[in-house]
């Protein structure tokens, strides 16, 4: 299953169209996978540099073309000639190298366009794939076990960073090849598993679509994340009906708002988000995003 795949599921399960994901998860992987229902799709750009946490496995001896489980192998199981060299010590003397700031080179197979079109669609036939080096941070790298060929392992990485380039350039240093195993994303910006529910979860909450809609939606609405607790970062105002009026229309309008934050969401009650605003002296504030 595809992010695409997942989105297109939640449209039949709640009957609304607009909504989004926020970072692509490989069809391989499992984990948290936010998604935007709705008028907070226009939230997007806040989340798009989120840093993701992961674990998962690396297996040893051979690297795809995908640089994970799904792909061709690109040689022969070269495992039980480096069984005796490739140790818990060596690992992870190697994977210390891939910490930090570093120019990474995405998968062929990825979602990264070339003159408008998704490197896989041009990998998938046949075609040369020349992609541009990106810079990523990795903040954590940890091995946690080696049992035979695999490891498991978990890490940080900043939004763009590829885990599957980390495994393939890994069995690189290594000398023997290696290809991601296993993979599940644990959190994605402040979204973690303890929010994440299941689609199978979410269609018995929904019920049917074209039934009753408001009370499906309401159902649903309740084990979203409160709007509240989007953004974080972000100091929550509740706004008079004035400096609403002004905001929604564009126009500047002072908000009781004394941090010093340069953004805040703005509410017009305990759940109403009616936007983001950004401060331009003291209280004053001009909207940056209208819900509607």
């Amino acid at each position: 299953m595809t992010s695409h795949d997942v989105v297109n599921r939640l449209r039949r399960i709640t009957g609304e169209r607009s909504i989004g994901h926020m970072g692509t998860l490989d069809p391989m992987a499992t984990g948290v996978l936010p998604l935007m229902m709705g008028k907070f799709t226009r939230l997007a750009q806040f989340f798009s540099a989120a840093e993701k946490a992961y674990e998962g496995s690396i297996r040893f001896g051979f690297a795809t073309d995908t640089y994970d489980a799904e792909g061709e192998p690109a040689g022969p199981d070269r495992w039980p000639e480096f069984a005796q060299t490739v140790t818990h010590e060596t690992i992870r003397a190697a994977a210390a190298r891939f910490r930090g700031e570093m120019q990474q080179m995405p998968p062929p197979f990825s979602a990264k366009k070339i003159e408008g079109r998704p490197a896989y669609q041009l990998a998938r036939e046949g075609k040369s794939v020349q992609l541009k080096l990106a810079r990523v941070c990795i903040d954590a790298f940890a091995i946690e076990t080696i049992v035979g060929a695999e490891i498991s392992f978990s890490m940080k990485i900043s939004a763009g960073g590829y885990v599957r380039s980390v495994a393939h350039e890994l069995g690189r240093e290594m000398g023997c090849g290696a290809h991601l195993s296993r993979l599940r994303r644990t959190r994605a910006g402040p979204f973690t598993l303890a929010d994440a529910h299941t689609l199978e979860e979410l269609e018995a909450l929904a019920g049917d679509p074209a039934g009753s809609s408001a009370v499906n939606l309401g159902a649903l609405e309740k084990i979203c994340v409160h709007p509240r607790g989007l953004l974080p970062e972000m100091p929550a105002v509740t706004a008079d009906p004035i400096a609403l009026g002004r905001l929604r229309n564009g126009a500047q309008a002072n908000l009781p708002e004394f941090s010093g934050a340069p953004l805040v969401k703005v509410f017009a009650g305990p759940r109403e988000l009616v936007g983001i605003a950004k401060r331009i002296a003291g209280t004053l504030f001009q909207p940056v995003i209208v819900m509607g």
